[in-house]
């Protein structure tokens, strides 16, 4: 573990250079595409939000709180399956898909089965037909699994943006819509359903799959690494979702709202870029699967794009947030202040961690992640019930202790693993981490001189000018040759995206 810092490693070879335009123009096409829809879907959140009341987002809250553990049962990790082995024949792909469609359909049919006993935990009489609506999605969603799994791993990132910029366009229209015409919790039920089909119908129009009898005996690897997918994800699940069934048992509908809307506005912008990084990455990872020095130039260089992205957007919003609810959510919000600024102070260490499972995942060492998730189970649960005696505020610090506990022994195996520092990884962090500490320096400093009675839209704008230009500031005069690769990396790979004949290629069909 005695790698030189990232700015003296080795350049890359011919070959890798190719791959690493591969992955940019892949980042860069999907960002190019996806950015206004995401922006539109963002925008529309807050307009529902400011429609809706923190009951109507408790009650899908709970709803969304058992079906996303359904979901994971349903998918069984399937999709990471098919982008990981590479070699799968088209008859085992057919068995695949037919067997994510049967789970799909047991989803559906396990919430039929368990909608009113759920119920009775949370002590909502409405959340059955809640429940009963929203599991649809299972089905819908089983037809796309595997299609869209494929084309990940062709890494046709062109079609897999314009599916999502289209269902983040369809999505946002029709949540405003039914918010305005009176529809209270029932516009985000009905936002599940639009956005699943939308994702399958355009899937399904460009990549399909046909059905064969499933032949365990045939799928051996591919269902082994889903087990283990299956087991870490239902571990995942259930301690990430642990503190939104404490908020709705312990402190009720309203708590759980407010809650819920803090989590949704810390995380979004960041869950954002981290899902658009992810969504390249995991194919990408596993096209260089067996070349670990690879792996760590790209883990290393991705690390240092992401938290340059999503340290100021994180450390920014905790330090304009009372502003920022006032202006945007409105006065009704005002209880979500305090976790909300915890929610996005740590959203900025959330926003990395994710590279390194990818890691592990391509490297077959999915045994490790599941062990770590499983023990997570026990450990969020409770620290997040202990926390709740604080109420919401009590549950967003939980996080904050107990996640970096928890994520250690992931770091560790991964930098063993790659043959990585602990010091060559906070150098990659240094440029975002010390432009963030001078942009927090500068944001309170315009605080401080700020008049109260200037218009509340001024002092916003004044402070996230203000904090922007000190953090761009200090990276072009302290880390100005690193920030000129990265700007150049995607200069090139939107270059070559232009460059591409206009024929959209539809992954196989």
């Amino acid at each position: 573990m005695s790698d030189s810092p990232p700015q003296s490693t080795p350049s890359a070879t011919p070959a890798s250079a190719q791959l690493d335009k591969s992955l940019f123009h892949g980042i860069a096409w999907t960002g190019g595409v996806k950015w206004g829809g995401q922006l539109l879907s963002w925008a529309s959140t807050l307009v529902v939000a400011r429609l809706l009341s923190p009951n109507d987002y408790g009650l899908v809250s709970m709803a969304s709180a058992y079906l996303g553990l359904i979901t994971i049962f349903s998918e069984f990790g399937i999709g990471i399956a098919v982008i990981t082995i590479r070699d799968l024949t088209e008859a085992q792909l057919d068995q695949l898909h037919t067997l994510s469609v049967a789970l799909g359909c047991a989803g559906f049919a396990i919430s039929l089965a368990v909608a009113y006993p759920v119920s009775w935990f949370f002590r909502s009489p409405q959340l059955p037909a809640v429940i009963i609506a929203m599991s649809l999605t299972f089905v819908i969603a089983a037809f796309r699994s595997v299609p869209s799994s494929l084309l990940q791993r062709d890494m046709n990132f062109k079609v897999l943006s314009l599916i999502d910029g289209a269902r983040a366009v369809v999505l946002s229209v029709v949540m405003v819509v039914l918010a305005l015409a009176g529809f209270r919790y029932w516009t985000l039920v009905a936002g599940a359903l639009v956005s699943a089909s939308v994702s399958t119908i355009l899937t399904l129009a460009v990549r399909r799959c046909g059905f064969r009898w499933p032949r365990l005996a045939q799928l051996k690897q591919a269902i082994t690494i889903s087990w283990h997918m299956l087991v870490n994800r239902l571990a995942w699940y259930t301690f990430s979702n642990a503190d939104f069934v404490v908020a709705g048992r312990v402190l009720g509908e309203a708590a759980l709202g407010v809650y819920t809307v803090g989590w949704t506005v810390a995380s979004t912008p960041v869950q954002y870029i981290t899902s658009l990084v992810g969504s390249v990455t995991t194919a990408f990872f596993s096209t260089v699967q067996k070349d670990y020095a690879a792996l760590r130039r790209y883990l290393l260089n991705l690390t240092e794009g992401l938290a340059l992205l999503t340290f100021p957007l994180s450390i920014g919003l905790a330090l304009v947030v009372n502003d920022f609810v006032l202006l945007v959510l409105g006065s009704k919000w005002q209880a979500v202040v305090p976790s909300l600024r915890l929610l996005a102070l740590y959203a900025s260490v959330r926003s990395i961690t994710p590279l390194l499972s990818h890691v592990l995942t391509v490297t077959g060492d999915t045994r490790f992640g599941m062990k770590v998730s499983v023990v997570s189970v026990i450990a969020y649960p409770v620290a997040f019930y202990l926390g709740s005696h604080w109420g919401i505020v009590g549950i967003a610090t939980a996080w904050m202790v107990v996640d970096p506990l928890l994520n250690s022994p992931v770091y560790y195996r991964v930098f063993v693993k790659l043959h990585l520092s602990m010091l060559q990884y906070l150098e990659t962090l240094s440029p975002a981490i010390t432009a963030s500490a001078f942009m927090a320096v500068s944001v309170l400093g315009i605080q401080r001189v700020l008049v109260p009675s200037w218009p509340l839209a001024v002092r916003f704008a004044l402070q996230v000018l203000g904090g922007a230009a000190a953090y761009l500031g200090l990276l072009l005069i302290f880390h100005r040759q690193r920030l000129l690769a990265f700007v150049g990396r995607f200069r090139d790979a939107r270059a070559a995206r232009h460059a591409e004949p206009s024929t959209l290629s539809t992954g196989g069909e």
